[in-house]
C-alpha cells in the first residue's frame, strides 16, 4: 500500500507541473524518489542492526547492496536479486542447521537475521535509482523475485519415487514489531530448523520442506499463499501452516473463518472484510483441519501442552451480532473468528484449506495449522525498552517449540487422514 501512495503522489506532482507549466516550456518538477515502506523503515533502529551484526547477516546485506548497485540493466539486476535471495534462504537455513559459520554470538535457531536481511535488501531494490532507468513494473518483478527467493518459496524440492513421504510446512516473519522490535517468530523458526530434514516415522521417512510467508495483508490478497502452495499440495502427504498463537500451548485448530478481523499487519495497514480469495461466489464460509488431532493431542509431544480447539465466533443464520461458540460453526453462520482467530494465521490456514478442498483433496491428504505457544523471554527481559535481544530462557523456548513441532508432525505423519 505505500507504493501506492507513493505512485500516487508521482502522479500528482507531475500532474500538477503540466498544469502549471508556463507556454515557455519550464522543466516539470523532479519526480519524488521511491521511499522505504513503514517495515523497511524499523531497520534504522538499534535492534535489528545489533541482530544483523551478531549473526553475521549485516555482511550479506552490504555484498547484496555492492551488487545491485553494480547491475548495469535490468537482465543483471534480476540475476543479482534470484542469486543473493535464493542464497540468503539458504545461508539462514545452514546456520539454523549447524553448517558453517554462524558468524557471530547469536544462536543459530534465531530467524531474525533473515527477516532484517531481508528487509534491508528490499529496501535496497525499492530505493533503487539505476542509470538505466527502472520502471514501477520491472521495480515490483524485482521485489517479487527478491521475497520468493528469500522466503523459500522457490526452493520447495521433494524427492520423487516411492519410499519417502513429503510434508509441507509453512512459517511467518516477526510481527507487533512497534510493542517489541525484539520480537522473534518461533514458526519462522521452526521453517529454518526442518527445511531439507527428514524426519523417520513409523512408515518410513518423511522429508520436510519448508516456506516463510509475510505478515501483510496486502500480499495474501495478492494470492502468495496460493501462489506457493498450488503446485505441491498434489503431491505431498502432508501440510500443515504454523504460527505464533497463545501463551504457553499449542493448539491444533479445527475449524478456519473467511474473516478478516483488522489487526495492523507489519506495514501498520488493517483490513475487515471477507477473505479475498478467486471465485468467491463458491467461497465457504468456514473450512476445517483433516490433521489427526485426536492422535497428536493424545501423544506425548513436548512440554507444551497441546489442545483440539474447536471455538470459533460467528453471526448465528438470521442473526446480527457475533457470538462465540466452543463447539464449532453452527450451519449456515458467518465466520467472525476462526479457532485461530482473524489475522493472518487464520488466513493462512484458511487458505490452504481451501485450496486443498479445491482441489479435491480434502478426504486425502492431512491437512491443517498448528499454533505454537507465544515466545518469550526470560523474567528478568520483558521490557522492550531495556532488555537484551536474546538471553538462555529465549532460546530454551524456542528450541523446545521447535522440536515439540517435529514430533507433531511425527505424530501426523503416522496417523490416518481426518476428514
Amino acid at each position: 500500500m505505500n507504493s501506492i501512495r507513493v505512485r500516487i503522489g508521482i502522479l500528482g506532482v507531475a500532474l500538477l507541473a503540466g498544469l502549471s507549466a508556463p507556454a515557455t516550456g519550464a522543466a516539470a518538477a523532479e519526480p519524488t524518489a521511491p521511499a522505504p515502506t513503514v517495515e523497511e523503515q524499523r531497520l534504522g533502529k538499534a535492534v535489528p542492526q545489533e541482530i544483523l551484526r551478531r549473526s553475521g547477516f549485516d555482511a550479506a546485506a552490504e555484498e547484496f547492496a555492492r551488487d545491485l548497485g553494480a547491475a548495469h540493466s535490468y537482465a543483471q539486476a534480476r540475476q543479482v536479486v534470484v542469486r543473493e535471495g535464493s542464497a540468503l534462504w539458504r545461508r539462514a537455513v545452514d546456520r539454523a542447521q549447524g553448517r558453517g559459520p554462524a558468524g557471530g554470538d547469536l544462536s543459530r535457531d534465531d530467524d531474525r537475521p533473515l527477516y532484517w536481511a531481508r528487509l534491508s535488501m528490499t529496501r535496497d531494490v525499492r530505493t533503487w535509482e539505476p542509470e538505466f532507468g527502472l520502471s514501477e513494473t520491472r521495480r515490483a518483478a524485482l521485489l517479487d523475485a527478491l521475497e520468493r527467493t528469500s522466503r523459500g518459496q522457490t526452493d520447495i524440492g521433494h524427492p520423487h519415487g516411492k519410499g519417502m513421504k513429503r510434508i509441507l510446512v509453512t512459517g511467518f516473519d516477526p510481527f507487533t514489531l512497534d510493542r517489541d522490535i525484539r520480537i522473534s517468530n518461533p514458526s519462522g523458526a521452526t521453517a529454518l530448523a526442518l527445511d531439507g530434514t527428514v524426519i523417520e516415522t513409523a512408515q518410513g521417512p518423511a522429508r520436510v520442506e519448508t516456506a516463510v510467508f509475510p505478515v501483510r495483508w496486502q500480499d495474501f490478497a495478492a494470492g502468495t499463499v496460493e501462489r506457493t502452495l498450488r503446485p505441491y499440495l498434489r503431491k505431498v502427504d502432508l501440510f500443515t501452516t504454523v504460527s505464533q498463537g497463545r501463551v504457553g500451548r499449542f493448539d491444533i485448530e479445527r475449524t478456519n473463518g473467511a474473516w478478516r478481523g483488522g489487526f495492523p499487519d507489519n506495514e501498520n495497514l488493517s483490513r475487515t472484510e471477507t477473505i479475498p480469495v478467486t471465485d468467491p461466489a463458491s467461497q465457504p464460509q468456514w473450512t476445517t483441519t483433516t490433521l489427526p488431532y485426536q492422535e497428536i493431542v493424545a501423544a506425548n509431544t513436548g512440554r507444551f501442552p497441546v489442545y483440539d480447539n474447536t471455538s470459533v465466533t460467528e453471526i448465528p443464520a438470521g442473526g446480527t451480532e457475533a457470538v462465540v461458540r466452543p463447539d464449532g460453526p453452527t450451519p449456515g453462520s458467518t465466520a467472525r473468528a476462526g479457532g485461530g482467530g482473524n489475522y493472518l494465521s487464520n488466513e493462512i490456514a484458511y487458505r490452504a484449506t481451501l485450496l486443498r478442498d479445491r482441489l479435491g483433496l480434502h478426504h486425502v491428504l492431512p491437512g491443517g495449522h498448528v499454533h505454537t505457544p507465544v515466545l518469550q523471554f526470560g523474567a528478568g527481559n520483558t521490557d522492550p525498552a531495556t532488555g537484551s535481544v536474546t538471553d538462555p530462557e529465549f532460546v530454551r523456548n524456542r528450541l523446545d517449540i521447535i522440536a515439540q513441532v517435529r514430533t507433531i508432525l511425527k505424530v501426523a505423519a503416522d496417523s490416518p487422514v481426518t476428514s
